[in-house]
């Protein structure tokens, strides 16, 4: 019955935003019950890593009701105190670490409770053109947008954007600028106040900075899409569009994104001032990583080569159909294949003494899950070149464990036909509805 209520309470909340876009919302809060609360645990991953404090969803579980009076309590009065995240560091495959932060479990069902205010207030307010981090909205759906405006509207040069620390660097006071157009409800910018202050502890050492978004929490990418939708997506709807000879389409998701056009000369002046744009909000482009495409089909001999972009862990690049027809093939980025191949080496090194079939089962699901992705219509060949990786470095492994040098095909061939991996498949047409 709570989740029903919650979201009769949340389509209320939508109606309104939608009625009104030109509100400041003040009084929210009040919809938050032991019902919301509920249903904002039920959202709650509960297969995490713990936080600072120890506590796992188990654990908050053995004294749930009263463990959510409290924190619905403590959420309205203003005692809630929002605690510092753990950061653990995760290998990349470049040999660097990419910083996690961890909240605890609490913090990470206060968040969610209060996401579920903000969510349908900003789902009302958010352009077409963002769709990371929103409910019915994925990656693939943006991979189509891009594709569409090649291939039915006639884009062909692309400014593909790189924003350096995006999440680290985004000014906590325009943020809170920012939120002051839409929500001045006193809990939820209070509660979010607390997550900008918590901080990071890393090796017993506390970090505050004035500038990110709270690390590891649910939180984190709405407040980051807020702040996009205000500095770039509203901006180029707004006042790049109107000003431009062609046709522009903005695709986004979170803050990689891509920016489209028809016409060239429209490209070269919005990039000249989309640095400012983004340098007026803190917001840095990233000199080397940021591009400036030419992406027509057919392009003049001796011509400027670099004519590929990616996006969203795929090389978009100009192909031809089977029916001869120019077409736009999205392939997975060399990059992204590299780092998916050593997890799966990293992966059965360290678990080579596990029994046969535990090992078949992991890294059957690693393949079903990277072709849930990257099964795109015209992507057979690089998905099915990821299965071969995943055989040979099982088989480099099981050589290693049995420390027998001639650890053969037909050997790795029995254990395959025993114990079958999942074929590559080709998950999801680009030509769907």
């Amino acid at each position: 019955m709570s989740s029903a209520n919650t979201s009769t309470k949340q389509q209320q909340i939508a109606e309104l935003a939608r009625a009104h876009p030109d509100w400041v919302l003040t009084t929210l809060h009040h919809h938050i019950d032991i019902e919301w609360m509920q249903e904002a645990y039920h959202r709650t991953r509960k297969d995490g890593a713990v936080g600072i404090d120890g506590v796992t969803a188990a654990d908050y579980e053995t004294e749930l009701e009263a463990n959510l009076e409290d924190l619905m309590s403590r959420i309205k009065s203003g005692r809630y105190y929002a605690p510092p995240v753990r950061r653990h560091y995760i290998p990349k495959a470049d040999g660097t670490a990419r910083p996690l932060g961890i909240p605890t479990f609490e913090d990470k069902v206060a968040q969610r409770a209060i996401l579920m205010l903000l969510e349908p207030v900003y789902e009302a307010d958010f352009l077409p053109s963002s769709y990371g981090f929103r409910p019915g909205r994925s990656a693939h759906d943006a991979l189509a947008d891009v594709r569409t405006g090649f291939m039915e509207e006639g884009h062909r040069w692309v400014i593909d954007a790189d924003v350096s620390k995006f999440f680290d660097t985004i000014d906590h006071q325009r943020l809170r600028e920012i939120l002051d157009q839409r929500i001045k409800d006193g809990v939820i910018r209070r509660m979010i106040d607390k997550w900008l202050r918590a901080g990071v502890l890393e090796e017993d050492t506390l970090r505050r900075s004035d500038t990110g978004t709270p690390q590891g929490g649910v939180i984190s990418p709405t407040l980051a899409n807020i702040f996009l939708h205000h500095v770039l997506d509203e901006w180029v709807e707004k006042e790049v569009k109107p000003r431009l000879r062609g046709r522009c389409r903005l695709v986004r998701y979170a803050d990689d994104f891509v920016i489209a056009f028809e016409d060239r000369r429209d490209g070269e002046r919005v990039l000249d001032v989309l640095g400012k744009r983004l340098g007026r909000y803190g917001l840095t482009l990233h000199a080397t990583k940021t591009r400036f495409v030419d992406f027509r089909p057919n392009r003049p001999k001796g011509h400027d080569p670099d004519t590929t972009f990616d996006f969203l862990g795929f090389t978009h690049v100009w192909g031809t159909s089977r029916r001869g027809k120019r077409v736009v093939r999205q392939f997975t980025a060399k990059n992204r294949l590299a780092r998916a191949a050593k997890a799966v080496r990293d992966w059965c090194k360290s678990n080579r003494h596990r029994p046969l079939s535990e090992q078949r089962e992991h890294l059957a699901r690693v393949i079903r899950g990277h072709c849930n992705y990257y099964g795109l219509t015209g992507n057979g060949k690089r998905i099915s070149m990821f299965r071969e990786l995943v055989i040979h470095a099982w088989k480099k492994a099981l050589k290693r464990r049995s420390h027998d040098s001639r650890m053969s095909w037909l050997r790795m061939n029995e254990i395959l036909r025993r114990l079958p991996l999942p074929d590559a498949k080709v998950t999801r047409s680009i030509y769907a509805s």
